[in-house]
């Protein structure tokens, strides 16, 4: 993502934003489990709102989460874009926003009650989950190519550090399936995640 831009840029003093986005996609029964870390993170985001704290403290579960699910990763993919400026980043972010959400399936219920069929339900074997973060300055671990294991597991690993060094100023979490139940085939996959790249 350097360029000659970003180096003149840096000498005038200007402030960088990165935003960017990651995509994991999970394969095996085993993987179940996941949706209900990330089902719990989305309520509790909407419940406080949106805040960032919140928001960070659910994406460190997910990380970890990732991290000890990586027998099961399959593919991945990231994409991100650098700006000198604050609203076109934010404009970025509400894009890539809105492009996680119409994903397959990439909209849960949060209002939908479980019932006792949950235990009935199919179980999904793939799940793809997407990560938006937007910071400022330079994060060489989350701006380089991440279709390798390793390089997967430090940007998760970063972002978690960047919570902490509460160095986020946007973060959002999709995945599909978006509820136990619903099916992400083979199929669907390639068709609405086409950059996934096989680890």
């Amino acid at each position: 993502m350097n360029s000659w831009r970003d180096r003149f840029n840096k000498i005038s003093g200007r402030t960088r934003f990165v935003v960017c986005r990651l995509f994991i996609h999970l394969a095996g029964e085993e993987v179940a489990p996941l949706l209900g870390v990330l089902n719990r993170a989305g309520r509790n985001a909407i419940a406080a709102d949106g805040d960032l704290t919140v928001l960070g403290e659910g994406l460190v579960e997910i990380c970890q989460s990732l991290l000890q699910y990586d027998t099961y990763w399959q593919s991945a993919a990231n994409e991100g874009d650098v700006f000198w400026d604050e609203g076109e980043a934010g404009d970025y972010v509400t894009e890539l926003f809105t492009d996680s959400g119409q994903r397959y399936l990439s909209e849960p219920a949060f209002d939908d009650a479980s019932t006792e069929d949950d235990l009935t339900l199919p179980v999904t074997h793939n799940l793809v989950v997407m990560i938006t973060v937007a910071y400022e300055g330079e994060v060489p671990e989350l701006e380089t190519d991440l279709s390798n294991i390793s390089a997967l597991k430090d940007a998760l690993k970063v972002l978690i550090n960047l919570h902490y060094q509460e160095k986020l100023d946007a973060i959002q979490v999709h995945f599909s399936p978006a509820q136990l139940g619903d099916q992400l085939t083979s199929d669907q996959l390639l068709l609405n995640f086409p950059e996934l790249l096989p680890l």
